[in-house]
């Protein structure tokens, strides 16, 4: 009787442990980001998704919908704080309109190449967070697109060339910007920028090199102005209850794996500007610095653009710019 009593004990703790280690394996997320699979920036978060599922021995599966295939672009960020996925990705100046921090990585020649711009992540990333933690949500990693440019079907000399003409914006600085320039500015989703040219909603866009290559600009016009006028960054966040409910191995592994994923995106973007811009070259596009004329005349509208900044974003925004300026 003794010894099939201990069998039986051996036999209730061999199913216990096992289904322990089903519902340790069972955590499974879903993840939209708005980009496309060859985008450097979805490369990089599916690695980050690998790594995840790496680390933790399976305990965590992230699955990565890409082009806005689960959830579209503006609904990514109140769809993770509403815990209908547990994490996303989006563009960080799309929530400019709730709070002008998120705009500081868009203001015009602000930081326009990658040193100034990983100073001015340093100096904003940890107030940042506490404006989603606000939220119940976690900033996990950012990553910046390469400088922005101009891209038209027509030389761009002294930005005079761009009054009235039709301006794809993305963002409260691209819109902005092209408002100042003189130009219309419209709200376009990147997977929609080849039919919005195609179909004349627009004739003009503000955007980087990457994008430009990864929906074949050179289709739909003919030149790309590289003005670098600044850096935006992708962000990814996580729902604080979700991230809360994993076990603290996994939110390690999680983190260390966005640190790496951070790491790796930044080099990744880098790399991205120079090939991308090669792309667009032996494709047709004509690729042009800005003249005198037209720096000045953006390098204008950024300081005009950097005080309107400082004014919506008060006390904070000041403190987050010394802070930057001090480095």
């Amino acid at each position: 009787m003794r010894i099939r009593m201990k069998h039986l004990w051996v036999s209730l703790a061999a199913v216990t442990s096992s289904i322990a280690m089903a519902g340790a394996q069972a955590t499974d997320w879903d993840m939209p980001t708005p980009y496309g699979d060859s985008n450097f920036h979805t490369v990089n978060i599916r690695q980050f998704a690998e790594d995840v599922k790496a680390s933790t021995d399976g305990e965590l599966n992230i699955t990565v919908h890409s082009s806005g295939s689960l959830i579209k672009h503006p609904e990514i960020k109140n769809s993770v704080r509403r815990g209908l996925v547990p994490m996303g990705e989006l563009i960080m100046s799309r929530l400019a309109n709730e709070d002008p921090l998120f705009e500081v990585d868009s203001v015009p020649y602000l930081a326009s190449n990658y040193d100034e711009a990983w100073k001015l992540w340093q100096a904003s990333k940890d107030i940042l967070a506490k404006r989603l933690e606000g939220q119940r949500l976690k900033l996990l990693f950012a990553v910046p697109w390469p400088p922005q440019g101009i891209y038209t079907k027509f030389p761009v000399e002294t930005g005079e060339e761009l009054q009235g003409v039709k301006m794809r914006a993305y963002n409260k600085s691209s819109e902005h910007l092209a408002e100042l320039l003189g130009a219309i500015p419209t709200q376009v989703e990147v997977p929609d920028i080849p039919t919005a040219f195609g179909t004349g909603r627009v004739d003009a866009m503000i955007t980087s090199p990457s994008t430009g290559a990864n929906t074949r600009a050179w289709d739909y016009l003919t030149n790309f102005n590289h003005a670098q006028l600044w850096l935006p960054k992708n962000m990814v966040i996580v729902n604080a209850r979700a991230f809360a409910k994993l076990p603290e191995n996994v939110q390690a592994a999680v983190e260390e794996a966005a640190a790496e994923a951070e790491k790796r995106g930044w080099e990744a973007s880098k790399e991205e500007t120079d090939a991308k811009i090669a792309i667009m070259r032996e494709n047709g596009i004509d690729i042009a610095e800005p003249s005198d004329a037209l720096e000045k005349r953006l390098k204008a509208v950024g300081e005009t653009m950097t005080a309107e900044w400082l004014e919506r974003a008060g006390p904070d925004g000041q403190a987050l710019l010394d802070a930057y300026r001090k480095q």
